[in-house]
């Protein structure tokens, strides 16, 4: 089949056009993906808790980190919890502005191993919204979890042992990471 000239036009630019958009799209698409898969150590978002909690434990350790832009201290409260698979947990983390202006920022979240984040459930966490810090104010940060009791059916699940979860704060609207499009 021949495309004739006005055709072939029409494609060749249409095709930067379209290129563009799914450049535009990426990011979007690979977040939701990440989101819905616990791709990359993406973990999920639970709208109830567990109706089933196992004898097998795991535990749970706690990682801050701060972007080099934001000027924050970040900390877990405690560095790790002992839950069984499936029990509700509740962690805290503190932060302070320590900059004399109001700043806004996003924290950007995972789990390792990998694998485990399709499984890890946050039920409330800051990591859900931007946040404005006052100048040397320090906040104290609340996320509830469990570990879905599913993890054990997953090829290797059964045999995870400890699970860290880790947060990086950024600044809002950073080209360094995720605040430049707070979820």
């Amino acid at each position: 089949m021949k495309l004739s000239g006005v055709r072939l036009a029409g494609v060749v630019a249409l095709a930067p056009i379209a290129m563009l958009g799914l450049g535009f799209a990426a990011k979007p698409l690979y977040d939701t993906f990440c989101r819905v898969t616990g791709y990359g150590g993406t973990t999920q978002r639970a709208q109830t808790i567990s109706t089933r909690v196992l004898d097998q434990e795991v535990i749970v350790r706690f990682d801050a980190n701060v972007a080099a832009d934001a000027p924050l201290r970040f900390a877990p409260r405690q560095g790790a919890q002992r839950l069984r698979i499936g029990e509700t947990g509740l962690a805290f983390y503190e932060v302070t502005n320590l900059s004399d202006a109001p700043v806004k920022a996003v924290a950007a979240y995972n789990v390792a191993p990998f694998k485990a984040g399709g499984f890890f459930q946050k039920l409330e966490c800051f990591c859900f919204q931007e946040q404005t810090f006052a100048p040397g104010e320090t906040v104290e940060l609340p996320v509830i979890f469990f570990v879905d009791p599913e993890i054990v059916k997953a090829p290797g699940g059964d045999k995870i042992s400890t699970i860290t979860l880790s947060y990086t704060y950024y600044r809002a609207g950073s080209a360094a990471g995720p605040g430049a499009q707070s979820s």
